[in-house]
């Protein structure tokens, strides 16, 4: 995991906040049952960079920073 600089965690608190919906794009766990496109809402994120998601498939994974690939979602 690479260490995360305080101006792009802030910057990623500012963007992501609790409430957030997003949308994964990919994620590098084999053994987790979330797949592209799955969404989620933000519950916080922490000091290393994970963004924590209450997935809507009833997951709470949380979302590494530089290594997981997410988006905000577009809802209809």
């Amino acid at each position: 995991m690479k260490p995360i600089r305080e101006e792009r965690l802030a910057a990623l608190k500012r963007e992501y906040p609790a409430g957030t919906r997003v949308s994964l794009v990919m994620m590098d766990d084999p053994y987790t049952s979330l797949v592209p496109g799955d969404l989620g809402t933000v519950t916080g994120i922490d000091d290393t960079g994970t963004v924590f998601v209450n997935w809507d498939k009833g997951s709470s994974l949380g979302l590494v920073f530089g290594i997981d690939h997410y988006k905000k979602a577009v809802e209809k």
